[in-house]
């Protein structure tokens, strides 16, 4: 994707393009018999289609949460959220987005291809289909030649890798990423962030990525979300104005060293 593309991107939902996450002033409080948490507090955020948007905080500032109400896996306690335009219920329903949890979550029994081929079979996809777009999506992130392997004979960066292309298997239009990379080394981590580049620029779809280290999230994003310690709120949303395709020169160009300065200062002054 090129800079005026990544431009292109940011200025959809002035264009009147309707975006695929819009959501105002969300909060979520969570009761128990010990108290109440509020765990997000007046949220508000628009996502263009297109758009690699992370959100970067500390722990237990939302970020999970939002990425949660965003896939109707909980309500919230006030505000309005839309996802492709559709209620999250709605949008869950009809599968406008694929989720990626932090570890890849796959059957140990089931081979790789049969793995991704699941969300298929669910949804009543005939054998042939199913086949066929497992054995794109495993060419897709690299892995064509361990289609009859079994997870347990894959490394943990491979395993996610399969984890992404089953969450691809429907074609979403949104793809929810939760620190999917967070327990891998940081060799293999940048890898991956390569990888997840790559396939972002093929299949153009919409990714929120929730993440804790500010290079991942400054390499990859077209924006950074910078969120508070509970109770979470957006502080800033940061622009990365990086040029696509990004590599190894731009981990070592002055823009990323300037910009991650600005969204490591961001949180820091919040503290």
């Amino acid at each position: 994707m090129t800079a005026q593309l990544q431009a292109q991107s940011r200025s959809r939902t002035e264009d009147g393009a309707q975006p695929v996450i819009s959501g105002r002033d969300l909060s979520m409080v969570y009761r128990a018999r010990a108290g109440e948490t509020v765990a997000l507090q007046n949220a508000t955020l628009t996502v263009a289609p297109g758009e690699f948007v992370s959100l970067i905080g500390p722990s237990g500032c939302g970020k999970t949460t939002l990425l949660r109400l965003i896939a109707d896996l909980i309500q919230p306690t006030s505000g309005e959220l839309r996802v492709a335009g559709k209620s999250p219920k709605e949008a869950r329903e009809s599968r406008e987005y694929g989720y990626v949890f932090q570890a890849p979550v796959l059957y140990e029994w089931r081979t790789v291809v049969k793995n991704v081929m699941l969300p298929l079979e669910i949804m009543r996809f005939p054998k042939a289909e199913r086949q066929e777009r497992a054995e794109r999506l495993l060419k897709l992130v690299g892995l064509q030649d361990f289609g009859r392997r079994y997870p347990f004979q894959l490394s943990g960066g491979m395993q996610q890798r399969v984890s992404i292309a089953r969450a691809l298997a429907f074609d979403p239009k949104l793809l929810l990423m939760d620190e999917p990379f967070g327990a891998l080394d940081e060799i293999t981590r940048e890898a991956m962030n390569d990888e997840l580049l790559r396939i972002w620029q093929e299949t153009h779809k919409t990714v929120v990525f929730v993440t804790h280290s500010i290079s991942e999230a400054v390499f990859l994003s077209s924006r950074i979300v910078v969120m508070t310690p509970r109770p979470g709120k957006i502080e800033r949303v940061i622009d990365v104005d990086l040029p696509y395709p990004r590599d190894e020169s731009v981990r070592q160009s002055r823009r990323f060293f300037e910009l991650t300065t600005e969204v490591r200062d961001a949180l820091k002054g919040m503290h």
